[in-house]
């Protein structure tokens, strides 16, 4: 695989603000606290209706349901037949079909839709979850807020700096991976979205976003070292 793509700047988009950018921010420390894997993801077997996991959930912030009727059914998480030289427990991104795999035992994926990086923003390679996040902060870094200057409104102080606090109107959503490459923060975060509508659409500045139930399940399985790969965006690439 290639190394990651640094071309793509990071977006944002914010409840009540109408922003076609991605929803992307800086770690706050390289060691964020972890919470404990929840029971949350109990495996579905391959013939429950996928639509029957995107009702109210009651977390930190109530995350409410996701009417399906959004989009398309494929990209509603599903346990599918899943082929690969991959171990289990690592993610596999096909950005070009806007699915995230999460390899399990038996020739078996968890299949969820995503949304991935608008043209000039995509990005392919290997990459590992450094830490993980339930309702993290959002920090956006000194170039997006350059760039948009108007979105200075919407931030206020916080422990590492100026940002949005954890909840409601983050557009991280209710769960964030962090993704580093040896060593470094990538800057690209496997996340929660506040517009679960775009899963599988080319929409963000590079970050990989999913509905918000579907951020929750994936984080309740994955652990820190877990190995992410994201295949070309093109074909042979």
């Amino acid at each position: 695989m290639r190394g990651l793509d640094r071309r793509a700047v990071l977006g944002f988009s914010l409840a009540g603000v109408a922003l076609a950018l991605g929803g992307c921010q800086r770690t706050t420390t390289a060691s964020a606290p972890l919470s404990p894997v929840s029971s949350y993801a109990a495996i579905q077997p391959m013939n429950v209706s996928p639509a029957s996991n995107y009702g109210p959930v009651n977390d930190r912030f109530p995350v409410e349901a996701f009417d399906t009727s959004e989009i398309n059914p494929i990209y509603l998480r599903r346990e599918v037949p899943y082929t690969t030289t991959e171990a289990p427990g690592t993610i596999v991104i096909d950005p070009r079909e806007h699915f995230l795999y999460y390899v399990m035992p038996g020739g078996t994926a968890m299949r969820y839709g995503v949304g991935v990086g608008k043209e000039g923003f995509s990005w392919s390679g290997t990459a590992t979850i450094n830490s993980k996040q339930e309702w993290p902060d959002w920090y956006p870094p000194k170039e997006m807020i350059d760039r948009r200057p108007d979105i200075k409104s919407q931030l206020s102080q916080l422990q590492s700096g100026q940002g949005v606090a954890g909840g409601l109107r983050n557009p991280l959503g209710a769960r964030a991976m962090y993704l580093w490459q040896n060593g470094k923060d990538t800057l690209y975060r496997i996340h929660g979205t506040l517009e679960p509508n775009t899963i599988g659409t080319n929409v963000s500045s590079g970050c990989i976003r999913m509905i918000n139930q579907d951020a929750i399940d994936l984080y309740s399985r994955v652990t820190v070292g877990t190995k992410v790969v994201v295949q070309g965006s093109r074909a042979g690439a």
